[in-house]
């Protein structure tokens, strides 16, 4: 499943490494020159995306199939703006708050765009752009947090397994299984994978 639905994913999601700048969250922050980050480096880290058409999600046989497949029974719409949610500024900040969840985090942006930040192996910061079509998921125990681009909007459905638990573990939580797991998973195997190139 997670080959399929694969075209034209760069014009939905590109991700880069980030600068060290404290300006608005909400800004590109672009290395200089601009330091970019495949899909396939995304995908050892433990993330999954694809491409899907959200004009007619509501009928998409491709998302039903993502959904059965990985067993996405629980789906909802969040919509983030200012003159939707209330204490916008607020709740951007806190959004923006370096955490992991026990569960993986599933988001299909149906209109708008936003930046979720995830950290690779040596700790440094990737910001991947997911734009309207962009359906990505972050494994449980990955290190992330979501802000809004310049534009103020996004639209997305939030699908889950089971009962949705939204718990946010503010970082330090390393002591945790899905952490663990995770560092076991793909932190610990990207690590050996970069040292190995560089040799």
């Amino acid at each position: 499943m997670e080959n399929e639905f694969q075209e034209g994913k760069e014009e939905v999601i590109q991700a880069w490494y980030m600068d060290s700048s404290d300006e608005d969250q909400r800004l590109a922050h672009h290395h200089e020159p601009k330091q970019f980050v495949s899909i396939d480096r995304l995908a050892e880290l433990g993330i999954i995306s694809w491409r899907l058409n959200a004009d007619d999600y509501e009928n998409d046989e491709a998302l039903k199939k993502i959904r059965e497949a990985r067993g996405y029974n629980y789906m909802d719409i969040c919509d983030i703006r200012p003159e939707k949610l209330p204490n916008y500024e607020a709740k951007i900040k806190s959004f923006f708050e370096e955490h992991l969840h026990t569960d993986e985090e599933i988001r299909y942006c149906i209109a708008g765009s936003g930046y979720f930040d995830v950290r690779d192996e040596k700790d440094q910061w990737i910001r991947i752009a997911v734009k309207k079509g962009g359906m990505i998921v972050l494994p449980a125990g990955i290190y992330h947090r979501f802000t809004l681009d310049t534009d103020n909007y996004i639209k997305a459905l939030r699908l889950f397994v089971g009962e949705p638990v939204w718990t946010p573990y503010n970082r330090p939580h390393d002591h945790l299984p899905a952490r663990i797991d995770y560092v076991d998973a793909f932190i610990n195997k990207a690590a050996v994978s970069h040292a190995v190139e560089a040799l």
